[in-house]
C-alpha cells in the first residue's frame, strides 16, 4: 500500500508540528515546512523516522518569497514523487493598532495567510489533482469575527476563508477544500517564547479551557479522510467562543 504524502507549513513548531506528529500517527509520510525553527524541526523529523523509516522530511522556505514559494513546491512534490495533502498552516499573528499600521505589516500578514496559501495550492495543483488529495487551509474565528487591535489579520484570515470557499469550486472533483477555524487553543507567548497566561480570557469560553493543539490536528485528520464528503467548509473549533460577543 502506497502512503500518502502531507506537507505541512509551519510545521516546527505548537499547532503545526501537532499536526505533523498526528498525521504521521495515521500513516502519512510529512513533509515539513519550516522558516526559522530547525532545532525544532530537527528534532520532529528525527523522532518521527525513528518511529517509521523515511517517513518524515524538512523543507525550509520564506514563504514571504514567492520563488521560494514555487522552490518549496517543487522541492515537496520531487520528494516523494507525490502530494496528498496540503495543510497550509503559517501564519503571521500580531497587533496592528489602527493608526500605527506600516505598509510592512501589512504585506507581511497578508502574505503569510492569503498570499502564501495561494500561490502554493497553485504550485502543487497538477499533482493534487493526480492524487485525488486534499487542501485544508487553517484560518481563525477572527475571519468572520474581528479581534480588536488586530484589523490587518482579521482581514487576511477572512481573505483566508474566501481563498477556501473558492478553491473549492476551482479544484473540484478532484481536489477537496476545506478550512478549520481555531479559538483559543494555546496561550499566545512573548518574543521570548514564554506563554502568556489570562486566566480571566477563559470566561469568555463557554467550556472554560483552551482547545489545545491536539483538536485542531484531529479535525485535520478527519477533513483529510480520503472518503469525505465534505469541501468549501469551515469548521469551527473554538469551544463555542464565536457564540458569545
Amino acid at each position: 500500500m502506497i502512503e500518502p504524502v502531507a506537507l505541512i507549513t509551519g510545521a516546527g513548531r505548537r499547532i503545526g508540528a501537532e499536526i505533523a506528529r498526528n498525521l504521521h500517527g495515521a500513516g502519512y509520510r510529512v513533509l515539513l515546512h519550516y522558516r526559522h525553527s530547525q532545532s525544532e524541526i530537527t528534532e520532529l523529523v528525527q523522532t518521527l523516522n525513528a518511529q517509521r523509516k523515511d517517513s518524515a522530511h524538512c523543507l525550509q522556505a520564506d514563504l514571504d518569497q514567492i520563488a521560494q514559494i514555487r522552490q518549496l513546491a517543487q522541492q515537496a512534490q520531487v520528494h516523494w514523487g507525490r502530494m496528498d495533502l496540503l495543510v497550509n498552516n503559517a501564519s503571521s499573528f500580531y497587533p496592528t493598532p489602527l493608526g500605527t499600521v506600516e505598509e510592512s505589516q501589512w504585506d507581511q500578514l497578508m502574505t503569510s495567510n492569503l498570499k502564501a496559501p495561494f500561490f502554493l495550492t497553485q504550485a502543487l495543483t497538477e499533482a493534487l489533482r493526480e492524487s485525488r488529495g486534499c487542501i485544508i487551509n487553517i484560518a481563525d474565528i477572527h475571519g468572520e469575527r474581528p479581534l480588536p487591535d488586530h484589523s490587518v489579520y482579521s482581514i487576511a484570515k477572512a481573505g483566508n476563508r474566501m481563498l477556501t470557499k473558492s478553491l473549492a469550486l476551482e479544484l473540484a472533483p478532484d481536489v477537496r477544500v476545506n478550512g478549520i477555524a481555531p479559538g483559543a487553543m494555546l496561550w499566545p507567548e512573548d518574543a521570548d517564547g514564554r506563554e502568556i497566561i489570562n486566566p480571566a480570557a477563559l470566561e469568555k469560553i463557554p467550556l472554560h479551557r483552551l482547545g489545545g493543539a491536539e483538536n485542531i490536528a484531529r479535525a485535520v485528520a478527519f477533513l483529510a479522510k480520503a472518503d469525505n464528503y465534505i469541501t468549501g467548509h469551515i469548521l469551527t473549533v473554538d469551544g463555542g467562543r464565536s457564540l458569545r460577543q
